[in-house]
């Protein structure tokens, strides 16, 4: 048998409450297949570790992840951190210092989820978002100089690598390869003149390996504005990270909302662990109260299942989500309904053994 060994950060606010959700459909898909189970250790960091102890993690936190097949984050972020500590010191640190250089975000409208856009068809929003994860204008290069005084100067410094930028947009092709779909750049190569021009350079001379791909390429605004009015003109689409995380939150507002949001953050050669969250924030506001929508976080279990390929499992994980949001019975109040986090988990649950009974999920 095979034995996954799985970091749970729960987190803050109800990331403990939607990533356990995540959880027990995890252990009840192993528990329909004999071949494999999931092993988790939880780790209590986050802000209020932070609080607590002054740091965001164990000194040797990143040592001890190193151990484990996968992480599972359920979310960052508390009032009384400031939002660059516990980022920098937590979720950024893991994507850098584990070269997880590729995020991966469906921005894909299930069946039985609302869009709010008009006059589009449910099929026409089904884009797959590669984001460079460890550099670009994340990089946390720069310098405050002259800090409080009148001539104060603060320079934010993008890094755009060419190992860096080669291989994600090779990692694009692949995937719009892989599944006979377009691979559309976004970049800002008229204002952006240096790092921008190399990046629509860098795709160019990468293009012309995949002939069988089909290429287009945008400015960030006017993708912005397309990916309203004309979502379906995208299908794989590749970008760097602060073009990615900005335009996958838009895609989220057209594909059914936040609570639908799911990301992963790939080491593609398996050198370290890949993490999987849903991109949702902590909301201080609700915790605690059982009301959070676990969905997100469940979609990112199916990505975790697709990373270690039983990628049948995670397209039933998918069925199950898409069966509950079309019976339309237990959502929790963001999505219009009653039910509880726990509720929509068990509502899961019980889709998934009615599918196995009925034949629709192949074990």
């Amino acid at each position: 048998m095979e034995i996954y060994k799985i970091a749970v950060i729960a987190g803050d606010g109800i990331g403990p409450e939607v990533i356990g959700e995540g959880i027990k459909v995890l252990n009840k898909v192993a528990a329909m297949d004999s071949g494999f189970r999931f092993d988790f250790t939880y780790f209590p960091w986050g802000c209020e570790f932070y609080a607590k102890h002054g740091k965001m993690m164990d000194e040797n936190g990143m040592e001890e992840l190193k151990k484990f097949d996968a992480i599972y984050l359920g979310a960052v972020g508390f009032p009384g951190v400031p939002d660059h500590i516990s980022l920098w010191d937590l979720l950024l640190r893991i994507r850098k210092d584990f070269d997880q250089y590729v995020n991966i975000r469906p921005v894909h409208l299930l069946k039985g989820a609302k869009t709010s856009l008009v006059d589009v068809k449910r099929e026409d929003i089904n884009l797959l978002f590669i984001r460079e994860n460890t550099e670009g204008e994340y990089a946390g290069a720069g310098e405050w100089l002259f800090k409080g005084q009148q001539n104060e100067v603060v320079l934010q410094n993008s890094v755009f690598s060419r190992k860096g930028t080669e291989r994600i947009i090779r990692y694009a092709f692949e995937a719009a390869r892989k599944e006979g779909r377009s691979l559309t750049s976004i970049s800002k190569a008229n204002a952006l003149n240096y790092s921008m021009v190399f990046w629509d350079q860098v795709f160019e001379e990468i293009s012309s390996e995949y002939p069988d791909v089909e290429t287009a390429s945008y400015l960030v605004d006017a993708a912005a504005m397309l990916m309203v009015k004309d979502p379906k003109r995208f299908e794989v689409v590749v970008t760097s990270n602060l073009f990615g995380d900005i335009l996958t939150d838009l895609g989220a507002a057209i594909a059914g909302g936040i609570g639908l949001a799911a990301g992963a953050n790939i080491n593609p050669e398996r050198k370290y662990p890949s993490m999987f969250e849903p991109i949702h924030g902590s909301a201080p506001d609700i915790a605690g109260k059982g009301i959070a929508n676990p969905l997100a976080s469940i979609w990112s279990a199916s990505q975790m299942l697709d990373f270690f390929g039983y990628e049948e499992y995670g397209k039933q994980v998918l069925g199950a989500i898409e069966d509950l949001l079309i019976e339309d019975e237990t959502l929790t109040p963001d999505m219009g309904g009653t039910a509880s986090t726990a509720e929509v988990g068990n509502r899961i649950i019980d889709i998934m053994e009615t599918r196995l009974v009925s034949g629709k999920l192949n074990v």
